[in-house]
């Protein structure tokens, strides 16, 4: 993400943390702005060219986008529960 957690640097970053938070899920931030390699290198890595990126357990979900319509349509918790991360509702 751009920033951390406690302090996000763009209101995509932002709106992740938000819905993270709200899910009640614990996890961890990496703040691209600190490495630009490891900023490139990101988005080499999973092809996608925005950030933040979601990934649950190593594997690449999606950005910002991808991430508010799991939310919107309850996509995400399932995800969330069956990777458990999250209890299931």
């Amino acid at each position: 993400m751009k920033g951390v957690a406690a302090a996000p640097q763009c209101g995509f970053s932002a709106l992740v943390v938000r819905v993270l938070d709200h899910l009640g899920v614990d996890f961890a931030d990496v703040n691209v702005l600190a490495d630009p390699e490891l900023r490139e290198g990101v988005k080499s890595f999973t092809n996608w060219p925005t950030i933040p990126q979601l990934y649950v357990k190593g594997e690449f979900v999606g950005g910002c986008d991808i991430i508010r319509e799991m939310f919107e349509t309850g996509e995400l918790r399932q995800l969330l529960a069956e990777k458990g991360v999250l209890e299931a509702a």
